[in-house]
């Protein structure tokens, strides 16, 4: 990839800034632009973000036109993709330090740190706009304050100082099935916080399990993640913790009248496919295959979870 570069003005400048002004100066070819812009949306996340925001939608209690609901399940999307792109951003000096991130846009130097933040704000800025305009002015409030609590809360102060930073900041992930119940009815259900937390609850032992077998890469970038600060055992006796926690937590959907037995029976079949997991990882002190394998069936299971409900739903519809 060619690239050109400017000489900085005369100034004082650290390491970073040193960086950053390279990166700023630095043209990517035309062919990798769109795939790098793409890439700042972190797509993977996005993906698990929209359905479970789309999950939301379908099971709040009153219709919703689909044009208008394409629109929120639009919103929620960009919301996401804006929310990672200022991540990518913020968080560019440690991306270089980690194995799986020094390949980013940013890090590589394929875009500049402030065609990103641009982007990303843009993006936040005009998805809260149309969600308040078109769809639901509460579901716009709660896709503002997701979006902010994600940049702010987590990314600019939890993340680098507290080993606790995903339970906490673990909550902007969460918000997703409240906005879309919210961009249904225009209110916050008992359903929807259920939804919340069990996604709230989740997140810890998933981003816990990545934690431990990519603790070198957050080592290396001093992200004070629990296996780095406290250790493996510790991070492996809180991932048994917070999955024992779990496990009842996807039952309250039952509870609430949100779901049925269709929905109990798959759902008790996940939960011991995960305590299994979690097991495996507490009697595993020494490699990270178990660890690994936690981590991805973690995003397997939270994504068959939501598909439960909506086929709970179906099944439900069909026998009425």
């Amino acid at each position: 990839m060619s690239t050109a570069r400017t000489k900085p003005a005369n100034s004082v400048l650290g390491p970073d800034s040193v960086m950053d002004v390279a990166t700023e100066t630095l043209v990517a070819e035309p062919r990798f632009r769109l795939r790098d812009y793409a890439v700042l949306l972190k797509p993977r996340v996005m993906s698990l973000v929209v359905f479970t925001g789309l999950v939301g939608l379908l099971l709040a209690p009153a219709p919703i036109a689909p044009l208008t609901g394409l629109i929120a399940i639009a919103c929620i999307a960009l919301g996401a993709g804006a929310s990672g792109a200022i991540n990518m951003w913020y968080d560019r000096d440690i991306d270089r330090e980690m194995l799986r991130t020094m390949n980013r846009p940013l890090p590589a130097g394929r875009l500049s740190p402030r065609a990103a933040l641009w982007f990303g704000s843009a993006l936040a800025a005009s998805s809260v706009a149309v969600m308040a305009l078109m769809v639901s002015e509460v579901a716009a409030g709660l896709l503002a304050v997701t979006i902010a609590y994600y940049v702010f809360l987590y990314t600019m102060w939890l993340k680098r100082r507290t080993p606790y930073n995903i339970v906490i900041g673990g909550a902007a992930g969460a918000f997703p099935p409240m906005i879309g119940w919210a961009a249904a009815t225009n209110d916050v259900g008992l359903g929807a916080v259920v939804l919340f937390a069990i996604i709230f609850l989740w997140t810890p032992p998933h981003s816990w399990a990545l934690a431990l077998f990519r603790r070198s890469d957050y080592d290396r970038a001093r992200v004070p993640m629990l296996p780095v600060v406290a250790g493996d055992r510790e991070t492996r006796r809180q991932i048994l913790v917070y999955t024992a926690i779990l496990i009842p937590a996807t039952f309250l959907p039952l509870a609430v009248g949100l779901s049925g037995v269709v929905y109990a029976g798959i759902v008790a079949v996940l939960g011991v496919g995960l305590a299994v997991h979690a097991v495996k990882v507490w009697r595993d002190p020494e490699g990270s295959e178990a660890a690994r394998a936690m981590f991805f069936y973690t995003i397997l299971y939270l994504f068959l979870l939501f598909v439960a409900l909506l086929l709970d739903r179906a099944v439900l519809a069909l026998l009425a």
